[in-house]
């Protein structure tokens, strides 16, 4: 049963083959197409259908059974440089640098939701929720090669009674990784470090409540953390680190989908409809993630709607700042002569070669026209500002004698842009 599930997921997920970079860290500021338009505000605010996820308890604005089909297209931008800062090469010289080639993915969204009575409602669901990877495999260096992907499967269960709502969304959860990479062996042959694909499903939950008094929307959700384990993919890339004494062993290979806790409010007059969220993304108790040193994350969304009998119109913005920071790189002249000490700066190499999520801002675009009672369709466009993260990483061995003899320093440059597109069928 467990394979049949598994196969069913990565037939949906063959949407979206190459790596894609999400946005608050590894995760999308929203999955569906109104709230993407709107900054990602989905917790005080309800999108119908496409709410189940965000916060279970907004599918409440669904008067009979709603369904809705979307994707995005996802265009990340990411470019890193390394170059010296001192040693036998002199400061400034480019040692190596490359543009990642995973510029374009797609990421599938389906939500369906129904009123059962004006108590009980219920749905369906899946969605590619999260993402991130590069691919420099033709750009010399380390030739970094990452990718992950996850897709949630959940059914929404809400109670509401007197303006008050209560959901809960059980979710289970496909992830699949793969890190490969060049760790400095010349031989063409060689087909780099890495033990190819690993796949994993777990279970987990999300809860909502939420609280509409007059024209004012309040709502609460909670995300579990997910644990997830992909065997042979941390482990693997971090023995060649330990067998140079950098690590004292190879990481293991668990990376979790960190726990979330949000707030959010909307407030409604003459067809306009302010919204604002905030979330804290728990990265640093998610194993993997706190093994790489990163932070959790505030992540402040706003969005506006205006919308008339046959149209809408969105804006919005989201921020949440770089969880990744400086690990603890030394330089060489602070060198005592044993490899350990460079752990952080193997980590820095790591997250900004590998897992480069240091987009922050976010300005977001979104619309919906109704052909009819029935059928609508909303489109979302997303464009994350250009963001510039340095940060000291891995001496060089310029002359190739075993050891270091170089300080470099690694500036990863990333900005994104994505359209996604929803179309819904009410009756």
């Amino acid at each position: 049963m467990k394979k049949t599930i598994k196969l069913a997921l990565v037939a949906a997920m063959a949407l979206g083959t190459t790596s894609a970079f999400a946005t608050n860290g590894s995760a999308l500021i929203a999955t569906g197409a109104k709230a993407r338009g709107m900054g990602g505000t989905d917790i005080g605010v309800s999108h119908g259908a496409e709410s189940a996820l965000a916060n279970p308890a907004l599918i409440t604005s669904v008067e009979g059974t709603e369904v809705q089909f979307g994707g995005t297209l996802f265009m990340p931008d990411v470019s890193y440089k390394m170059k010296s800062t001192g040693g036998l090469v002199p400061a400034g010289t480019t040692l190596a640098d490359g543009q990642s080639a995973a510029d374009m993915s797609m990421i599938p969204s389906v939500s369906l939701a129904t009123k059962v009575n004006d108590n009980f409602y219920w749905g369906v669901g899946m969605w590619g929720t999260a993402g991130m990877g590069v691919d420099y495999r033709d750009e010399g260096g380390m030739e970094m090669v990452t990718n992950l992907q996850l897709m949630q499967f959940g059914v929404p269960l809400t109670y509401a009674i007197s303006g008050f709502s209560v959901g809960v969304t059980p979710v289970l959860q496909y992830g699949a990784l793969d890190i490969n990479y060049n760790n400095g062996n010349t031989d063409p042959n060689y087909a780099g470090t890495g033990a190819g694909i690993a796949q994993d499903l777990a279970f987990g939950f999300n809860l909502g409540a939420a609280y509409q008094i007059a024209d004012v929307t309040i709502g609460l959700a909670y995300k579990s953390q997910i644990d997830m384990e992909y065997k042979g993919q941390l482990s693997s890339a971090t023995a060649p680190f330990a067998g140079m004494g950098i690590f004292s062993e190879p990481m293991g290979d668990k990376l979790s989908t960190p726990a979330e806790i949000g707030f959010g409010a909307s407030y409604n007059i003459a067809g306009s409809t302010i919204a604002f969220d905030y979330k804290q993304i728990k990265w640093s108790d998610a194993e993997g993630y706190k093994d790489f040193g990163w932070e959790d994350q505030d992540v402040f969304a706003l969005g506006y709607e205006f919308a008339a009998e046959s149209w809408a119109v969105r804006a919005g913005y989201n921020y949440a700042e770089n969880p990744i920071k400086d690990a603890g790189a030394i330089a060489l002249a602070d060198f005592g002569g044993t490899m350990t000490e460079f752990g952080g700066n193997a980590l820095n190499t790591f997250n900004l070669q590998g897992f480069p999520a240091t987009v922050e801002s976010h300005i977001t675009l979104g619309g919906t026209y109704n052909f009819s009672k029935q059928t609508s369709v909303d489109l979302a466009y997303v464009y994350g500002l250009e963001s510039e993260t340095k940060l000291a990483t891995m001496p060089a061995d310029a002359n190739t004698d075993g050891n270091p003899d170089t300080d470099t320093e690694t500036t990863v440059t990333h900005s994104q842009q994505s359209l996604s597109v929803q179309l819904n069928y009410a009756f």
